[in-house]
């Protein structure tokens, strides 16, 4: 038998992940910076940049849907980062 925290916490985590799910392009609005949703762990999201890299813990207070001007600054973003690993650079 599901407690009823059991349940409140389930119900938080379903929510949480069919409003943000993994690959959603997101904003961390405490640290203004974007990046694709990876996993949850209970409430909190992972993210990890737009160009690669760690990643980070995020509640999900602090993340909203990104807007389609900045899905278009990640795309931009994200083909300057990989062009630039082909060549011989590194992803920043």
């Amino acid at each position: 038998m599901v407690t009823k925290e059991e349940a409140t916490r389930w119900g938080r985590r379903v929510m949480s992940e069919e409003r943000h799910p993994e690959g959603a392009l997101v904003v961390d609005t405490e640290r203004d910076k974007l990046g694709y949703v990876m996993g949850h762990l209970g409430q909190v999201l992972q993210l990890r940049p737009v160009t690669g890299g760690r990643e980070w813990d995020v509640g999900p207070a602090h993340v909203r849907r990104a807007t389609d001007e900045e899905r278009q600054h990640a795309m931009r973003e994200r083909t300057r980062a990989l062009n630039s690993a082909s060549s011989g650079g590194g992803l920043s």
